[in-house]
């Protein structure tokens, strides 16, 4: 079978929660997180935005952010991109 399985990175653009700071990054290699190329990696975080992160995975036509944490207080902005 033949699909679509773009590289994504996650980028922090604002950031009230102690986790992360702007600049952060997380990268994925198709459904693999790139531990290497990552930072922090919350758990809350990434089940807010994966939906997202698996559209640009699949080679969705989506705006690049921002997406938004939802956990209350400690909001977290991230912009998500395909990479090469």
């Amino acid at each position: 079978m033949n699909y679509t399985d773009n590289k994504v990175k996650v980028t922090v653009i604002e950031s009230h929660c102690p986790k992360y700071k702007v600049g952060d990054v997380i990268c994925f290699e198709g459904s693999l997180l790139d531990k290497e190329k990552s930072d922090n990696v919350c758990m809350v975080a990434m089940n807010a935005i994966y939906p997202f992160v698996y559209a640009f995975r699949r080679g969705g036509n989506l705006r690049p952010g921002p997406y938004q944490c939802t956990d209350c207080g400690e909001t977290v902005k991230f912009m998500i991109e395909s990479i090469e």
